[in-house]
């Protein structure tokens, strides 16, 4: 297997001078992206000869999603680096997303465009969804993790197909948690920035989020436990370090 260079591939679509001087782009999904880089060259039904490519293009589209999501929506006049801040976001998340179907076509994967233009089509119809549900306050905290996590991971679920049957269960668990363990560092993120602006977002403290995070990790450990045997995808316990990392040093503080 090549070695895992996607955050370093990714660097060269959004490392611009405009964009860093002006607005801060939202974090690599890097647990996710090594994840399904690590399965389609460890468990694909046939050699695929494009898993970095396909690794790469999701992560640009994940980023332009999640850089939409950080766009300011308040109404009213704004000073002019905040104007500046949210027309970079959107054109940013635009080019992001815009990539995606040149790198892919450029190579001749249009199955690979169909799934993922599928998979941002259903995407977008559960994040309206989830708005909804915020906008008219009818969501328990556990209800809104779970939907955030499905955001997470659709994306990611678009390659299942090509996985070997029985790998697949063992994909979508792993992808299920570390999405789980990614929704629970956006929140703490979000509760750090302090209280937030729109009404019907479920409060759920800081130490709610830190337990379940640990309790996630928990449950990835066991699983790659009874897992031990197949020496495939031995390279996933490494993803967890950074959420054990920042486990440690938040009960440390």
């Amino acid at each position: 297997m090549k070695p895992y260079r996607i955050p370093l591939l990714v660097k060269d679509y959004t490392e611009y001078d405009m964009i860093q001087k002006h607005t801060e782009l939202p974090s690599f999904p890097d647990a996710r992206v090594h994840l399904l880089y690590i399965f389609l060259n460890q468990g694909s039904r046939k050699p695929l000869h494009h898993e970095e490519l396909y690794a790469l293009v999701t992560s640009l589209v994940q980023m332009g999603l999640d850089t939409h999501e950080t766009i300011d929506t308040v109404e009213g006049s704004q000073a002019e680096g905040q104007m500046r801040c949210r027309q970079l976001k959107v054109l940013a998340g635009d080019y992001f997303s815009s990539r995606f179907y040149q790198l892919l076509s450029a190579q001749g994967q249009i199955e690979v465009i169909r799934l993922l233009s599928q998979s941002i089509c259903d995407l977008n119809i559960q994040k309206m969804n989830l708005y909804s549900k915020i906008s008219s306050s009818l969501l328990s905290a556990e209800q809104y993790l779970r939907l955030k996590v499905q955001l997470n991971m659709q994306l990611f679920l678009s390659f299942t197909p090509m996985l070997e049957e029985s790998v697949q269960g063992l994909w979508q668990e792993l992808l299920r948690e570390f999405s789980l363990c990614d929704t629970l560092m956006q929140e703490l993120y979000a509760v750090n920035k302090g209280p937030r602006r729109s009404v019907g977002y479920p409060f759920i403290s800081g130490v709610e989020l830190m337990d379940k995070l640990r309790h996630t990790i928990t449950r990835i450990q066991y699983t790659l436990q009874v897992n031990n045997s197949d020496m495939r995808f031995r390279a996933v316990g490494q993803l967890l370090e950074p959420f054990a990392s920042y486990q440690n040093v938040s009960e440390t503080v």
